[in-house]
């Protein structure tokens, strides 16, 4: 299995290491990427709420894990994201039953 530092992209190893660097110092990254004290608070959550879902061991289902990564890192909103884990679910229910597979079904 894959863990879920070798599924972060390099932006988000370049932000983790820069992190890392200013010593956690929000204040230092701002300063080092040039942007606002809360854009850096925004991406840092968004950061850590990516890392749960690809981390996640109750999410099975890699379609699922990428859809809530990309939710996560705000690139899709709620909408979309709950229509298109229906659309999965849907699917995944007229497929023949597979041992081993499985996915979560709260959206």
């Amino acid at each position: 299995m894959t863990s879920w530092f070798e599924k972060l992209s390099e932006e988000d190893v370049s932000f983790v290491k820069r992190f890392v660097l200013a010593s956690g110092s929000l204040k230092d990254l701002a300063k080092a990427y040039g942007i606002s004290y809360p854009t850096v608070r925004l991406r840092l959550d968004r950061l850590i709420e990516k890392i749960k879902v690809l981390d996640s061991q109750e999410i099975v289902s890699e379609f699922e894990r990428t859809l809530r990564a990309r939710y996560a890192e705000g690139k899709i909103d709620t909408e979309t994201l709950r229509a298109l884990l229906s659309a999965h679910q849907k699917e995944l229910e007229t497929q023949p039953t597979q041992e081993g597979g499985g996915h979560n079904e709260n959206p």
